[in-house]
């Protein structure tokens, strides 16, 4: 049974920073796509960032300049590098996989900016 398990969530003051780690296990494929999607209170599940299994990246607005994502196809592993977070940022983060038209999820991390 293919899972992904996202770490590296909690509390961290503005301005600063958090790495999240989503490690898949149970799979013998690497994931054509991997990425980071977010639920802030209240609001709607969206997109933070995307990476390919070529390295391809692609961000959300609200990301850019601000997040990189990474993966490690060996591990079949992605990360999100959070910098200068803002309360805003403030979610459930939750890993994604593609292969071929499968999606896996996460069942999420929280991530809280506040002081």
């Amino acid at each position: 049974q293919v899972q992904l398990v996202e770490s590296g969530g909690g509390l961290v003051q503005p301005g600063g920073s958090r790495r999240l780690s989503c490690a898949a296990s149970g799979s013998f494929f690497s994931f054509n796509v991997m990425g980071w999607y977010r639920q802030p209170p209240r609001k709607e599940r969206e997109l933070v960032a995307t990476i390919t299994i070529g390295g391809r990246q692609n961000y959300a607005d609200s990301a850019k300049g601000r997040f990189t994502i990474s993966r490690d196809n060996a591990k079949n592993t992605v990360y999100l590098q959070m910098n200068s977070l803002k309360p805003e940022d403030t979610a459930v983060y939750y890993c994604h996989g593609r292969w071929g038209t499968i999606e896996y999820w996460g069942k999420g991390t929280l991530v809280t900016v506040s002081s």
